[in-house]
């Protein structure tokens, strides 16, 4: 499925593929893919995966003939690559290629002034879908200050969006 979604199928590729569909490459082309948890690809997309970065082209599922392609890759993972490539579920040679300009971007425990303003960003983003404007008091944001979030940004914003949606 995930190679279905980043290379795209031809028609009759597999049960269900009653058309051809443009994956997450063809889609990108000529610009930027973000590829989220990189770390949970599964080895044989990964392997399909190299393959565009050594050589620039890609075939979709079901496809024999090579597309060349012109995209840049940026990749994400809250997971140790390095771990991954020791128990054999991620490969070497693909973290070399990905790996050209790593950025760590610390937890959001480490980073507890930043959640004000996520705060605020993940309230005008409810209120842009239809949610009431909210506002949270300064109390409210040093008690988030001092909770962990072990599910980091992401159950922030979840709970921002629950209070968005649930109180007035």
């Amino acid at each position: 499925l995930i190679e279905s979604e980043l290379f795209g199928h031809e028609k009759g590729a597999f049960t269900g593929a009653q058309n051809r569909s443009s994956g997450r490459f063809e889609q990108a082309e000529g610009g930027t893919l973000f590829l989220d948890e990189i770390g949970d690809m599964p080895m044989e997309a990964q392997t399909r995966l190299l393959r565009v970065l050594q050589q620039g082209e890609y075939t979709t599922v079901g496809g024999r003939t090579p597309i060349k392609t012109d995209v840049r890759i940026v990749a994400a993972t809250n997971k140790d690559l390095r771990t991954l490539i020791n128990q054999g579920l991620f490969r070497e040679d693909l973290f070399y290629r990905l790996n050209v300009v790593p950025l760590r971007l610390p937890a959001l425990r480490e980073r507890s002034e930043d959640i004000p303003d996520l705060v605020r960003h993940f309230f005008k983003q409810g209120a842009s879908e239809g949610l009431q404007t909210k506002r949270i008091s300064s109390g409210g944001i040093e008690l988030m200050k001092r909770y962990p979030w072990p599910g980091n940004v992401r159950e922030l914003e979840n709970l921002v969006r629950r209070l968005a949606a649930l109180y007035s």
